[in-house]
């Protein structure tokens, strides 16, 4: 009768595979260098994902020493539930995917063959509340902490993230009293899992935890793809190809970046990112300009003049848009309004660009309306 593991898969039989023997001599010392032969026995087995009587059945033990063994594990390790057991086991290389009894008869997806499928089947969106999709599916991420350290990994996709620096990243001058971090990344693996149970997204090497650039596609790295696609377009004169890409990078925003996740990292990505779609923006429309479509680039700059009310680049070419649309009076309130908002908030007068612009609005300067840039 086939017994059933935690997870709610059956297994073929309650005991430890005697292909595990070799894996549990090659790597005892570094799991559980503390523990005695049969606890590192036991910790196998949790991070095989066995219940206590089945490790008592494979070990021939009574259930309740497996509990004292348990015990012991946590203490000898500093680790605090069973949970942090299991994630140990995987992490020191004690268990390997795939391997344990859950999974009779199958063997772990080589990690090349993993990297030959079609393409990634995860998608994780950072520009906006963090979300993530499976296959099309959307993915349960846990917690706002945990979904913090999930979004430190994306943003940096191939590069190994120290345990200290998630820990700053995410928690800050309050860091948790008990391991948490491994526990987070046990839990995103399971979450972030193909249904085939296919290369496991986030690895693990001796410096800290990567996301595998191969497994997910993010769609901050899309951004900055497209971005690098308009300028390429703009340097070889093809402004429209460039309008093009940046507003494709820009329709990738949600709303607010990394939404909601605590830490001076998410934070200090918010502000950037939120930078970054501004000057997306502003070089989009001054690209607009200098295609001649006045009249299509000042709903546009309205909207984003009424959300930057200080930046004086955008007011700048939104008088410039007007002017040349045939509106100089709206042109020039614009310049009034800049004027009176940096006046009242800031204490300060209007800078060149400002004053640069409603002088040549003022000569009719056509020539060097036109030629004026998002800076100049």
């Amino acid at each position: 009768m086939p017994t059933t593991a935690p997870t709610g898969r059956p297994t073929a039989h309650p005991t430890v595979p005697p292909a595990a023997t070799a894996a549990r001599t090659q790597f005892a010392a570094p799991a559980a260098a503390p523990l005695g032969r049969q606890e590192r026995e036991v910790l196998y087995a949790v991070g095989c994902g066995l219940r206590d009587e089945e490790i008592a059945a494979a070990l021939a033990i009574p259930e309740d020493a497996v509990a004292r063994h348990l015990a012991r594990i946590l203490t000898a390790l500093g680790l605090r539930d069973r949970s942090a057991a299991i994630v140990h086991a995987f992490d020191c290389g004690l268990v390997a995917p795939g391997r344990g009894p859950r999974r009779p008869g199958t063997g772990p997806v080589p990690r090349a063959a993993a990297r030959r499928a079609p393409g990634p089947r995860l998608r994780i969106s950072l520009l906006g509340p963090l979300q993530a999709w499976c296959d099309g599916r959307p993915v349960e991420l846990g917690h706002l902490r945990q979904q913090a350290v999930l979004a430190a990994l994306a943003l940096r996709p191939g590069r190994t993230v120290s345990q200290q620096e998630l820990l700053d990243g995410v928690w800050g001058m309050e860091p948790p009293v008990t391991k948490v971090v491994p526990v987070y990344i046990y839990r995103l693996r399971k979450a972030l899992g193909t249904a085939d149970g296919a290369g496991a997204v986030i690895e693990r090497d001796r410096y800290g935890y990567r996301l595998l650039p191969a497994a997910a596609t993010v769609d901050v790295a899309r951004m900055e793809d497209l971005a690098a696609t308009a300028g390429t377009a703009e340097r070889a004169g093809d402004l429209a190809e460039a309008v093009r890409a940046c507003s494709r990078a820009l329709d990738l925003f949600r709303g607010e970046p990394l939404a909601g996740l605590p830490g001076p990292a998410a934070e200090l990505e918010r502000l950037r990112l939120a930078e970054r779609r501004i000057t997306l923006a502003q070089r989009k429309l001054d690209w607009r300009l200098r295609l001649g479509e006045h009249a299509e680039a000042v709903a546009e700059l309205s909207a984003l003049a009424a959300a930057q009310p200080l930046n004086e680049p955008v007011a700048a070419m939104l008088m410039r848009a007007l002017y040349r649309d045939g509106r100089q009076a709206d042109a020039l309130a614009v310049f009034g309004r800049t004027r009176r908002r940096l006046a009242e908030e800031l204490g300060v007068p209007p800078g060149r660009l400002l004053l640069r612009t409603r002088q040549m609005i003022l000569r009719g300067d056509e020539a060097g309306l036109r030629s004026a840039g998002p800076a100049a």
